[in-house]
């Protein structure tokens, strides 16, 4: 790391919505280290020379073309990077691996089936295998000698994880448990190896095992035909009293969910890494069309409307790009605090963060989705054929929603895991709450004005953080422990929460570009992070108004809609100017530049 890692404070997780955090101690782009470029240089290298060549071939399911590129993948060691260096890895840290997976994300379908293969097919082992286990099988995936898969989903369970049927039993000779049940939607597993799959031994104690291909009892079934990534592999397994041994047990018998959920996390935050990367490529591939497709003698990129269309999307793009770098920046300083060797110390490091890995999901696979619906409107009726790129795009980027834990569970978990650690006082909510009470019943003289280039962003900022803990203060006082009962009203909170962060990592990037490079030399990232914060602020009210309603009734309502209308009395922005500048500079370039 440069250094910044020297300076920057480890903060601990949610903390942005009660804190004011400093440009300084958010991590950007601007920031990696010159081994990160090259790793990053080395992934993109190798998807532009030896993945997208082969886009047509892999998109026809040529399965063994797969294996072959993730072989050649493992020999440029992008397999082994979250791998210990003594299991025949590389041992780097977490943004390694996510500066790869942004550079390998281009071909979709081999994006998919490497991801499955490096973060959930693998990091079960890393993190929860036995010393032996370890020896056994994390070489072989760093090579992809053997292919790693994922086992969790069921046809009756899908978010409901702990609901799973497939059953384990002891055998009498106490030598190998036999699961019995079918698994849905695995990646890889036309082609898998390795499964880590999830049952319940004895039918009750939810459990991991390490599941051979060829262990007696296990087949594949066909392949699902799917809307899109259509060069992935995604089949049931079927486990017909299929033979594991006992020492193929992982991690503990009955705490299988810590396995499931804390690899979750990982796999949010990479999935976040693919979908921003995806919002880039996509503008790119609209600006470039938008340039090239005349209608009524002009290029439609003169178009306002079209204008509007890319600049929103690269705002998308570079906001996103700002949380996820700024949420794996906070991770990696908190990773420095514990022993790397020690699997479980660095769970629970990442686990602290589980809040800023579903906002990630969330808002990375909703802005993707935005990009590649807005794509194929910019293209127009060439965007609804096979022959142009965003077709595939748009039917491609619709399941990023619903795996890694569909996105209305991620809402629920952001809101309601800030909930569950204002009781537990992890998070000092409640005395916010009653400061920020205090503050309005009270006459007070006008806050200080934020100074700087965005002082009427700061402003809102702040406003919007008080916005947060009113809503979220006033959820715990009225539903108290069924707060996780009202969904919606879970729902409408995460979704301020998601445009807080989102509003605060856009500010906190560009304000620290500002200060090393000065105003002039970040004028589209200034248009980007204020159009941005705008219309973020409008639908923070909205949303609050919405969980409001629902919460209270009569003067109380009043009183409250009152106290929302005090806190966002400001002067809107120029957006309609700001896209237009934006669009402007992404035309001159011919691409994504923000």
């Amino acid at each position: 790391m440069t250094s910044y890692a020297e300076e920057i404070k480890v903060l601990k997780g949610g903390s942005f919505i009660l804190e004011d955090h400093d440009p300084k101690d958010v991590f950007t782009p601007d920031d990696l280290s010159d081994e990160h470029r090259m790793i990053s240089q080395t992934a993109r290298e190798f998807t532009e020379k030896e993945v997208l060549p082969l886009d047509e071939e892999i998109e026809k399911k040529d399965y063994a073309l797969s294996v072959q590129l993730l072989r050649k993948a493992g020999e440029l060691g992008l397999l082994a990077i979250d791998i210990p260096e003594k299991f025949g890895g590389m041992g780097l840290d977490l943004l390694s691996s996510l500066v790869a997976a942004e550079q390998m994300s281009g071909q979709a379908s081999f994006s998919g089936s490497l991801g499955a293969h490096t973060t959930i097919g693998t990091l079960p082992i890393v993190y929860f295998g036995t010393e032996e286990q370890k020896k056994k099988y994390l070489p072989k995936l760093a090579t992809a000698e053997m292919v790693g898969a994922y086992a969790l989903t069921e046809s009756g369970s899908g978010s409901d994880a702990l609901g799973a049927k497939t059953k384990a039993v002891l055998s009498a000779d106490g030598t190998h448990y036999l699961l019995s049940g079918q698994k849905m939607w695995i990646t890889n597993a036309g082609f898998g190896d390795l499964f880590c799959v999830f049952a319940k031994v004895d039918g009750e104690k939810f459990t991991a095992f390490i599941v051979e291909r060829g262990f007696p009892g296990v087949s594949i079934a066909p392949e699902e035909h799917k809307m899109g990534l259509q060069g992935s592999s995604t089949c049931a397994v079927n486990l017909e009293e299929a033979q594991v041994p006992v020492e193929n047990v992982l991690g503990e018998i009955g705490k299988g969910h810590k396995i499931a959920f804390n690899i979750l996390n990982i796999g949010r935050l990479k999935l976040g890494v693919s979908a921003i990367a995806g919002c880039k490529r996509l503008t790119s591939i609209a600006v470039e069309y938008a340039k090239q497709r005349h209608q009524f003698g002009v290029p439609i990129s003169s178009f306002g409307m079209i204008k509007h269309k890319l600049a929103e999307m690269a705002i998308r793009g570079y906001v996103g790009e700002c949380m996820l770098y700024r949420t794996v920046g906070v991770i990696e300083e908190a990773l420095k605090l514990v022993d790397r060797d020690t699997p479980a110390e660095v769970l629970k490091a990442i686990e602290e963060y589980a809040v800023e890995c579903s906002i990630i999901k969330v808002v990375g696979s909703e802005f993707l989705d935005y990009c590649s619906d807005e794509a194929v409107q910019v293209f127009g009726g060439n965007g609804y054929s096979k022959d142009y790129p965003v077709e595939r795009a748009y039917r491609d980027a619709r399941i990023s929603r619903i795996y890694e834990g569909t996105n209305e569970i991620n809402r629920l978990i952001i809101s309601g895991q800030l909930l569950r650690r204002a009781a537990k006082g992890e998070l000092a909510l409640f005395a916010a709450a009653k400061k920020l009470m205090d503050e309005i019943m009270s006459p007070s003289m006008p806050a200080e004005a934020p100074e700087g280039v965005f002082s009427n962003e700061r402003a809102q900022l702040e406003s919007a953080k008080k916005i947060v803990v009113a809503v979220l203060g006033l959820a715990a006082q009225k539903y108290r422990d069924k707060a996780q009962d009202q969904q919606e009203v879970l729902a409408a909170a995460s979704d301020i929460i998601m445009d807080l962060y989102a509003m605060e990592s856009a500010l906190l990037r560009t304000e620290k570009a500002v200060s090393n490079k000065g105003e002039a030399g970040c004028s589209v990232q200034i248009d980007a992070a204020r159009t941005f914060a705008s219309d973020a602020f409008q639908r923070i009210e909205g949303h609050a108004k919405t969980a409001l309603a629902a919460m209270t009734e009569g003067d109380e309502l009043r009183t409250m809609l009152a106290v929302l209308r005090r806190l966002t009395k400001f002067t809107p922005f120029d957006t309609i100017g700001a896209r237009r500048r934006i669009a402007e500079s992404l035309i001159a370039a011919g691409r994504y530049n923000v």
